[in-house]
Parts: structure tokens; C-alpha cells; sequence
């Protein structure tokens, strides 16, 4: 066996020295305690689940059973669930409370339209030229149903008022009927259903609306059945 050199001598003398200190020490016990108590000390990453409630057990929470003996007996038990109302129940009652009958709606002719609106286009020669002026024919949702009256875009936007305001419909015996003019819609809503139902308008009449104020007009109403009395 070859003899050590002097550097690996000193190098195992060396070895031995650092052992010796390291026993002394005992910095291994040291350090293995600390890794123990890390580990100890380390939270679990694992999340606890919470128990679920079965839906009849939930049923019995939210439902108290009566524990008297004189009410247990009674029909009713009180139930302490808040009750959502069925809106749209209510909403299909509603409508069906005031559905109309529209079983006796008046059809008019082509002839009976184009006899109208010739006659209403007569008139409007014959009427006084410096009021503005504009031909509405009727059809069924003027006179029935929805009762929505859109006017000519180019005539509101020349002549009406660019908000909402009331407007008077004056019929041929200057009775005065108040209706909403929505500017954004630009057409008449609430109160225009009455002056329809007032004049008996039916499809096929044609209206001619006179400006004679800044919000108010003069109607005049030529009828399509006027064309069925004519043919007689």
C-alpha cells in the first residue's frame, strides 16, 4: 500500500478536525429538529368539505313542526317560505281581462280606400292653403287594436314641437279631443284611441289634418263608405 502524500495526510487530519467540532456542536441534531418542526408547523393544503344538507332535511328546518298537541291538530301548518309571486300569471290575466273583441272589424275595399283618400286629396285643394296640411289614410291598427297614430316624418320634424306635449284634434263640429304627441315617436298616443272610437273610424277612412295652432288641428274625416253610396 502506497504511503499517503503529505497534502492527503493533511487533508484527513483536517476531515477529522471538522468531525470532532461537529460533534462537539452536535449541529446535526440541530438541524434535523428544525426540519421536524417545520414540517409540524406546515398548514394542510387540502380543503375540508362541508357537509351537505339533504333536501328533505332542509324541507324539515325550514318548515317548523308544530309541537303542541292542540294546533297540531288544525289544518293549516304555518310555512315560513318566502312566496315569489308568479309574475307572468298575472301579466296573462291582465291581458285577458282586456282583450277586445275584434271579431267585428271593417275590412275596406281597395276601391273603397282609393275613393276615400281621391276625396280627402279634393278637400285638401279646397281648404284654406296657409295652414299647413297632411292626408292620413286609416289603416287597422289606427282604428283597432293598438290605437297608434304615427304622423309623416318630414311634417313633424318642419312643424311640431320637439318634446312631448298635448295636441288638440278638433273634429267638423269644432268638439276638441286632447291627445300625447310623443316627439320621439313622432305620433299620437294616449287620447287618440278616443277621438277613434268618438268618430267611429274604421280601415279605409282618410283624415286631413289641418295645423291651425301650434298644437292644435283641424280633422276633417271623408269616409269609405261613402264610395258604397255613391255606387247606389
Amino acid at each position: 500500500m502506497a504511503e499517503a502524500t503529505p497534502y492527503e495526510e493533511q487533508r484527513r487530519r483536517q476531515v477529522e478536525a471538522n468531525k470532532r467540532k461537529l460533534e462537539e456542536l452536535q449541529l446535526h441534531h440541530l438541524s434535523a429538529a428544525i426540519r421536524e418542526a417545520a414540517a409540524a408547523a406546515k398548514p394542510s393544503l387540502v380543503k375540508k368539505r362541508k357537509a351537505r344538507v339533504p333536501l328533505d332535511v332542509a324541507d324539515a328546518v325550514m318548515e317548523p313542526v308544530r309541537r303542541s298537541g292542540r294546533l297540531a291538530n288544525l289544518p293549516d301548518k304555518p310555512v315560513y317560505r318566502e312566496k315569489v309571486p308568479d309574475f307572468g300569471m298575472k301579466i296573462r290575466r291582465t291581458y285577458g281581462s282586456v282583450r277586445r273583441d275584434l271579431t267585428n272589424r271593417v275590412y275596406a275595399t281597395d276601391d273603397a280606400r282609393s275613393y276615400a283618400i281621391s276625396k280627402a286629396e279634393d278637400l285638401e285643394q279646397e281648404l284654406d292653403s296657409s295652414f299647413p296640411i297632411f292626408i292620413k289614410p286609416m289603416t287597422q291598427s289606427h282604428v283597432t287594436g293598438g290605437f297608434w297614430l304615427g304622423l309623416p316624418i318630414h311634417f313633424c320634424r318642419k312643424y311640431l314641437p320637439k318634446r312631448d306635449e298635448m295636441i288638440t284634434l278638433v273634429d267638423e263640429d269644432d268638439d276638441e279631443s286632447d291627445t300625447l304627441y310623443l316627439a320621439m315617436k313622432r305620433g299620437l298616443s294616449a287620447g287618440w284611441r278616443g277621438f277613434a272610437v268618438q268618430q267611429k273610424l274604421v280601415d279605409g277612412d282618410c283624415l286631413v289634418f289641418q295645423l291651425i295652432e301650434q298644437t292644435k288641428f283641424k280633422v276633417y274625416i271623408t269616409r269609405a263608405s261613402s264610395y258604397y253610396e255613391s255606387e247606389d
